[in-house]
């Protein structure tokens, strides 16, 4: 990091060091402190607010594909899901931020920090319903900065929630033409008047050293890097992309590991890897019920190779190792893509909006665990990559329009931003979603009370949401229509639905135990219903 892009935690003067008390050295050393703090100040300011991992990891990489004429700072709030030290410095590697550079502050303690920094813009890298939160705070304030916010990853299929909890926020950053399509579609059917800004996905940004693009990769206008002479003789690795979030079920998991398993049996000479983003008792974004490592450590030690290993850390440390990559629908296949690496998506446990994959169909990645075991890994479609994250830096245009809300910002005090979804409930309900996000680290006696009634009632709500699927479904099946119900992939067998195993014994769904006794049994389209559920909250 170097202090004279100002790119540090404290303002100007606290980076320059300590001053002599007097004498010539010590009056030029004030001169130039002063035509320093006069340079910081001219250029415009920053200030990302992350909380999760992955949000700390994208906000950090974003602020850094910024040009010299901004400045930018980081801070953490903190919450049942901040980074543990360890994953805050595999967070931020790569980054203009050391974990010096991101205090942890209390959510009531923003506003004395923007007051300091007067930041021009402010980036909530927040999950969506802590945007919800924050943002309020910010948009009521005298001359407030700009507001943004977007996404550390994959946001296809689209929700409508997503673009609901972001509403009081200027510009949405999303990173691929098709997202941008369908979030304008979003907002437009809610009657929202947002800006949405398109930036290459920042872990794709900047080249590696030694890298360059393939002629026929110019040629097509797809940007991807290629690593051939800047990758070490001995990055032949194997490395499996884990998510919290699926394959949900333990049996799902373990069919993973088996197959990782027998493929290091096969290679030998190959390391396996199985990269986690958490440890054991580290939080995650997204909840994870049955951790790698330890069904690994389940398993009889015959049955695994000792080429089989569990490994944290950065992702981009890995993929300097790897020769190929394997996941069910991670980020990390892009960062693969983008170093033209042979990269598989498993497709055995479905291609449903549940499994976080349907964005890749049409790719030509997706493969089986039969695959994985063989070694048949694939390339990406470049029609495919044209629309889908790999468009080329010509047309981000995210900055242009953060620019001009900053440059309208400097002439008239920016409009309100009005909440106006999900407004029942009033203060009791804003009090409850605070208190949500920040867990016990919400000080408010309201809080308090809020949790106190609203979870109970929102049991209730749940229920009886239940309940009526469950009637409507019955009816349905009453009436002779259930099939198309219940059972979506009969209508496209390539996503995964209630019934999918039907048709293809790979898909995962509630009958693929009648077809294949390996996969999730009747109790999948629940799982796939929770997956859908939890998704949306966290958008």
């Amino acid at each position: 990091m170097n202090p004279a892009d100002g790119d540090g935690a404290g303002p100007a003067v606290g980076r320059v060091g300590a001053q002599p008390a007097a004498g010539g050295v010590g009056a030029q050393r004030r001169i130039e402190t002063r035509q320093y703090e006069r340079a910081d100040a001219a250029k415009r300011r920053l200030l990302v607010v992350a909380d999760s991992d992955s949000y700390v990891k994208w906000g950090a990489a974003l602020a850094s594909t910024l040009p010299t004429r901004w400045s930018a700072r980081l801070a953490i709030v903190a919450s049942p899901v901040q980074p543990s030290r360890r994953q805050l410095a595999a967070a931020l590697a790569g980054t203009r931020f050391a974990p010096v550079d991101a205090p942890v502050i209390h959510l009531d303690e923003l506003d004395g920090l923007v007051d300091s920094f007067d930041p021009h813009a402010v980036l909530l890298s927040l999950r969506g319903p802590f945007v919800r939160v924050v943002a309020p705070r910010l948009e009521r304030r005298a001359d407030r900065p700009v507001l943004v916010s977007g996404f550390p990853g994959l946001t296809i299929p689209a929700v409508h929630k997503a673009v609901v909890y972001r509403e009081q926020t200027d510009l949405v950053v999303l990173h691929s033409r098709r997202e941008v399509r369908e979030f304008r579609s979003n907002a437009a059917e809610l009657d929202l008047d947002r800006a949405f800004g398109l930036a290459t996905l920042p872990f794709l940004a900047a080249p590696a050293a030694g890298a360059e693009p393939a002629a026929s990769d110019r040629d097509s206008g797809v940007s991807i890097r290629r690593s051939a002479a800047g990758r070490p003789a001995d990055a032949t690795d194997l490395v499996f992309a884990a998510q919290a979030k699926v394959p949900a079920e333990r049996d799902q998991r373990l069919l993973v590991l088996a197959a990782l398993a027998e493929h290091a049996r096969r290679h030998s000479d190959r390391r396996v890897v199985v990269k986690v983003r958490a440890r054991r008792g580290e939080a995650q974004t997204h909840a994870e019920a049955f951790d790698y490592a330890d069904l690994l450590d389940e398993l009889e030690p015959r049955d695994v190779p000792p080429n089989l290993v569990v490994e944290d850390g950065p992702m981009g440390e890995q993929l300097a190792r790897a020769g190929v990559l394997a996941t069910v629908s991670s980020t990390a296949a892009l960062e693969s893509v983008a170093l033209g690496l042979p990269t598989l998506l498993i497709d055995d446990f479905g291609v449903s909006p549940a499994m976080i994959n349907t964005v890749f169909e049409g790719s030509g990645l997706f493969g089986s665990l039969d695959d994985l075991v063989e070694g048949r890994f694939c390339r990406a479609d470049p029609a495919w990559m044209h629309d889908n994250y790999f468009h080329g830096p010509d047309a981000d245009d995210w900055l242009r329009r953060l620019d001009a809300f900053v440059s309208a910002r400097e002439i008239v005090p920016l409009r309100p931003l009005e909440r106006s979804h999900n407004l029942s409930g009033g203060a009791l309900r804003m009090a409850f979603e605070r208190r949500r996000m920040l867990g016990e680290h919400d000080r408010s006696l309201l809080g308090r009370v809020a949790w106190g009634v609203g979870v109970p009632a929102r049991g209730v709500v749940r229920r009886v949401r239940r309940l009526r699927r469950w009637a409507a479904g019955g009816a349905a099946d009453a009436a002779g229509s259930g099939l198309e119900t219940a059972a979506g992939g009969l209508l496209d067998p390539r996503r995964g639905r209630a019934a999918d195993g039907l048709l293809d014994p790979r898909r995962g769904g509630a009958g693929d135990g009648l077809t294949d006794p390996r996969r999730g049994g009747a109790g999948d389209g629940l799982t796939e219903r929770r997956n859908r559920a939890e998704a949306d909250a966290v958008r």
